[in-house]
Order: structure tokens, then sequence, then C-alpha cells
């Protein structure tokens, strides 16, 4: 089984970019299942209803997402309705949507570090929980783990190697090179890096990032035009036991006008 994992998705210029290069990437390495971060597809804060459909037309089985989904109240009831969105799964009890989907013969799963972010439950016991619990897993589980420290990450996959197929960093929007495939069978990557614009501070325009760090006041955050870089990695995994055969990068450029 193949399954392609695409970087934060950044705004309209993403969604875009995305729009032009999956369908391509799909037909050219036979992808079985495409999962895609959007916690900043919309004007680069959160998602809404519309954001998301125009991701899922573009050929994306499941979105993934972060802290930033609550940025767009708008899309909190379609959390708990059928589009394939996740947020992640250590959120308390009681928090609207899901932290995991079946989608085809493959479990996704979201989750959230702690490390620099708002305290929430433990992603390591989180996990846990789902794995005991969930009936009847498929082999194939894949995990967008969002977060910020690097140590954190690799302890997460250090901790579930073995017992899912792929554990892929997202949140900072900067592509690693580290793609490994763990001593137990589970594929690691760092950061799947983003689909956003390449002249700019992590999908944002530099002059706007410059004076939050110059002035340490707050100031709107807009997204700047040009190429676009799509960043991605696809994983190879043995649907029958679940193990990771190969993880590669798949980035792409895009020129946008305007």
């Amino acid at each position: 089984m193949r399954i392609l994992l695409i970087g934060d998705i950044i705004g309209k210029p993403g969604r875009y970019a995305l729009q032009k290069i999956l369908p391509g990437i799909r037909r050219e390495y036979r992808v079985d299942l495409v999962v895609a971060n959007g916690e900043n597809a919309a004007a680069g804060f959160g998602l809404t209803e519309d954001t998301a459909r125009e991701i899922i037309d573009s050929e994306v089985d499941v979105i993934t997402s972060g802290a930033h989904i609550w940025d767009k109240k708008e899309v909190i009831p379609h959390l708990d309705g059928p589009l394939p969105i996740l947020r992640p799964l250590n959120y308390p009890p009681g928090v609207p949507g899901k932290g995991y989907i079946k989608s085809g013969d493959a479990l996704i799963v979201n989750a959230q570090g702690r490390v620099f972010f708002k305290e929430i439950d433990c992603p390591f016991r989180a996990m846990d929980s789902l794995l005991d619990e969930y009936k009847d897993p498929p082999p194939v589980i894949v995990v967008d783990f969002h977060a910020e420290a690097t140590s954190e990450k690799e302890a997460f996959s250090w901790y579930l190697d073995g017992r899912v197929s792929a554990v892929v960093g997202t949140h900072t929007h900067v592509p690693t090179s580290d793609m490994r495939i763990l001593p137990n069978g589970t594929a690691y990557v760092t950061d799947l890096g983003k689909v956003g614009p390449i002249n700019s501070i992590i999908g944002n325009t530099p002059e706007d990032v410059l004076k939050r760090f110059l002035y340490q006041t707050p100031h709107r955050l807009r997204i700047p035009q040009g190429p676009v870089r799509f960043n991605s990695v696809l994983v190879e995994i043995d649907p029958e036991n679940g193990s990771a055969t190969d993880i590669q990068r798949v980035d792409r450029t895009v020129d946008i006008d305007g």
C-alpha cells in the first residue's frame, strides 16, 4: 500500500498548488491513499467547510490538523459530521470531533505534542488507549503527529515503533530529510513541510513576521504570492503486517502569478 502524506497546506496558494500537483502525483506513484494537514488552509489559520471540500476535491482522502483547527468556528459542527476531518486525538473527553478515522484499508490518526504548546492530554497515553481499545484495527496505521519539538516527535515514533506503520511530523512547515524506518518497521520523518509560498517565513509574508520579532507587538500575518513548494512523503507499507518498507520525499514546485 502506498500512502502520500502532505505537509501543512497554507491558504489559497497552498490549495491552488494542491489542485495542480496532487492528481499527477497520485497517478505517477500509483498512490492508494492521500492524507494532508489542513489546519492552515483557510487564509493561513484554521479550516472552513468550503476549504475542506476544496481539499477533498483535489483528491485528498483524509484531512488532519492541529491546534489551529479551532481558529475558524464555522468548521466545528463539521468535525462530528461526514467530512473526513480529524482533530488531535489527545484533547479531553467532550471536545467536538474525532482523532482517528478508517479510510480504505488504513487507520489514520492525528495526535498533538505538548512541548511548546498549550498542554492537553498525553499523546503517548492517548495512543496506548486507542491501540488497546480499537476493535479489529487494520494492519496499516498512520499517525500525523502535530508537534513543535524534534525530540518529542522522535520519542513518539520510538514509543510507537512496531505498533503503527508510520509516524510523520507536521507543524513546523520546514521539511526534514531524516526519513527512515525504525527497527520494528515504523516509518518516520520529523516534518513533512508545507504546501505554501517559497518566498516566505513558514508560509507568511516576511515583512509581517519581521515586525513581530522586531517590535514584539501583534501584527497581521499575510500569505505572499509567488512560487509554491509542495512538500510530502510517500510511505510504502506491507498491507499484510503493517510494516513500512520504504519512505521517500516527494517535493514539487509550481509558479503562481500575481
